[in-house]
């Protein structure tokens, strides 16, 4: 058979789609034993994990490309589930670092018009998880700061305040949430080991976020099946049969 015969034969494949929108902890978390690369090695063959990480923003930049990003269109090709996780950018102290911090206020809001705008495209509540930032090891990120010629310009408490407003717009907007704020730092654990410099995820950072999201993610994703046969039961003679999805061959 010919790849146009197989053209006309063969529907269309879509392919289900995770989408992780966030800030540089989401784009960094393709690299090696990142927690979304974990993600894409789990979901292999059922569907693809797209990273629409970017480093830096904060949920007022993100509100405003989100709809660059997702719009309405086949319901087949919208996402099964996406995350945001924006929060370490906004929670920056207005004093030092102007240009990335957000108010508390606004920061709710942008989170609540994301939720609202994902509805609007036909992406409902259940298939959104909020994220909120991991705390901030004060002592770690200070040294990054002064390196950088600046003073430190976080502080774990305010961003603590942050990731109690995320959880407030999830109990709002009928989504479900990864808190990581509370669970690094639970029974007053030592969280330094899961970051890489204060901020950003440390390998074992990665594999902290990865195995509380998985149960999140799979919950969404555990009706979908293996996309095309395994290989061993591909009809030999006729493989056709079994890759083009019907019969009429």
């Amino acid at each position: 058979m010919s790849l146009c015969q197989a053209e006309r034969c063969g529907t269309f494949l879509y392919w289900p789609r995770v989408v992780l929108f966030g800030d540089s902890i989401t784009q960094f978390s393709f690299q090696p034993g990142g927690w979304g690369a974990s993600l894409a090695d789990r979901l292999v063959r059922k569907c693809d994990v797209l990273n629409r990480g970017f480093s830096g923003y904060n949920t007022r930049w993100a509100k405003i490309i989100l709809p660059r990003l997702i719009r309405k269109g086949n319901s087949l090709d919208s996402p099964v589930a996406i995350t945001i996780f924006f929060g370490a950018n906004d929670s920056t102290l207005k004093d030092e670092n102007p240009k990335q911090h957000i108010p508390l206020d606004e920061y709710v809001g942008n989170l609540k018009s994301m939720v609202q705008y994902l509805k609007s495209v036909d992406i409902p509540e259940n298939r959104v998880i909020l994220i909120t930032p991991p705390p901030l090891c004060e002592t770690a990120w200070e040294r990054e700061c002064l390196m950088q010629g600046c003073r430190l310009n976080r502080l774990n408490m305010v961003v603590g305040e942050y990731a109690t407003a995320c959880l407030r717009v999830s109990q709002d907007c009928g989504t479900e949430v990864l808190d990581l704020w509370t669970l690094m730092q639970k029974d007053s654990q030592d969280f330094s080991p899961y970051l890489s410099d204060g901020l950003h995820l440390s390998p074992k950072g990665n594999e902290f976020v990865f195995s509380y999201l998985w149960p999140l993610i799979e919950k969404k994703v555990s009706s979908l099946p293996l996309l095309l046969p395994y290989w061993r039961d591909v009809e030999e003679a006729k493989p056709e049969l079994s890759l083009l999805g019907d019969g009429d061959h």
